[in-house]
C-alpha cells in the first residue's frame, strides 16, 4: 500500500465590521490516494480542509460617503451672487446661513475637529474625523429638508469679502452652529422635560441651539459671541420667544459665553439632567 500527498494552497481575504482592513487565511487543502490491494481496481479519496490564521497587521481605512460631487477648490461665492435678508457682519466675518454643499461638508469637519480636538494622538484619528464629518454632513442635509412644524437652520460664520481677493469654502468658512425652530410637545414647560402627557405638540415654538464651534486658527475673534447673537436674533424674527440650549457642566469656558448672552439656567431641569452632566440654559428673545 502507498500513500501519495498532494497539498494544494490558496489565499482567501474576508472584509470585517465596515472596515476595508481584510485578515488573510490559508487554505490548505489536502488529498490522500489510499490503494487497496491488487485485486480491487477502485480506491478511496479522503480529503480534508482546514484554515490557518495568519496575523497580518494592517491600517482600517473607513469608507467615505462624501459626494462625489462636492468641489473642495470651490471659490467662495461673492457678496452679489448671495442675496440674503439675514446676515450678519462684525469685524472681518459675516454670519449667514449656509447655502452650499461645500458649506455644509465644511461646517461638519470643524465639528469633527472639534469632536476630536484632545484626542491627535489616537491611532488612525485622522480616518475617524473624515468619518465623522461625512456623517455630520448627511445629517445637516437630512435635517435643512427637517419634518414639517420644525425649521432647521445650518449658520456659518466667512471671512468677509475682500477686493481682488478669492477663497476657497474650505478656507473661507471659520465657525458654525446650529439653530432649530421646534415646538414644545403638550404639557412641557422646556424641551425634554419628564412629563406623564399625550405626546402631540403644542402651540409653544421656541429655539434650540447645538453644535457651536469655531476653527482653532479663528478663535478669540468674537465669532462665537457673535454667531449666538445672530441665531437669537434669528430666532426672533421666526416670532420664537425663547431659546434653549445644553452645555456640560465641566464646560466653564461655555458656559461663560453664554451666561454673557443673557441666557439662564432652567432650574427644574437640572435635577432631570444630573446623569447627563450637562445643564439647560434659556434666554428670553
Amino acid at each position: 500500500m502507498s500513500t501519495i500527498p498532494i497539498h494544494r494552497a490558496e489565499f482567501l481575504t474576508f472584509p470585517r465590521l465596515g472596515f476595508s482592513n481584510h485578515r488573510k487565511f490559508q487554505r490548505i487543502t489536502a488529498s490522500w490516494k489510499m490503494a487497496m490491494d491488487s485485486k480491487s481496481s477502485s480506491y478511496t479519496r479522503k480529503k480534508e480542509e482546514l484554515l490557518v490564521e495568519i496575523p497580518k497587521p494592517s491600517i482600517p481605512q473607513l469608507e467615505s460617503s462624501t459626494p462625489s460631487d462636492l468641489r473642495f477648490d470651490r471659490l467662495q461665492p461673492s457678496d452679489k451672487e448671495l442675496v440674503q435678508e439675514k446676515r450678519f457682519q462684525f469685524g472681518q466675518f459675516v454670519a449667514r446661513e449656509a447655502v452650499l454643499d461645500e458649506e455644509y461638508w465644511t461646517a461638519a469637519w470643524l465639528r469633527a475637529e472639534t469632536h476630536w480636538e484632545n484626542r491627535t494622538n489616537e491611532r488612525y484619528v485622522d480616518n475617524f474625523k473624515r468619518k465623522f464629518a461625512d456623517q455630520e454632513f448627511n445629517v445637516i442635509k437630512s435635517r435643512c429638508r427637517g419634518p414639517p412644524g420644525q425649521k432647521y437652520t445650518c449658520i456659518v460664520t466667512v471671512k468677509k469679502e475682500v477686493r481682488n481677493a478669492k477663497r476657497t469654502v474650505l478656507k473661507s468658512v471659520v465657525g458654525t452652529l446650529d439653530l432649530n425652530i421646534r415646538y414644545l410637545l403638550h404639557g412641557e414647560t422646556f424641551p425634554g422635560e419628564r412629563v406623564k402627557a399625550p405626546l402631540f405638540c403644542s402651540s409653544n415654538r421656541y429655539g434650540y441651539v447645538a453644535n457651536l464651534c469655531v476653527a482653532k486658527s479663528a478663535r478669540r475673534q468674537g465669532i462665537a459671541r457673535n454667531m449666538l447673537h445672530f441665531a437669537i436674533e434669528s430666532a426672533k424674527s421666526d416670532g420664537v420667544e425663547q431659546v434653549y440650549v445644553h452645555v456640560h457642566r465641566s464646560n466653564m469656558p461655555a458656559q461663560e459665553l453664554y451666561q454673557k448672552m443673557g441666557f439662564e439656567m432652567v432650574e427644574e431641569a437640572s435635577s432631570q439632567l444630573l446623569e447627563d452632566q450637562t445643564y439647560l440654559l434659556c434666554v428670553k428673545t
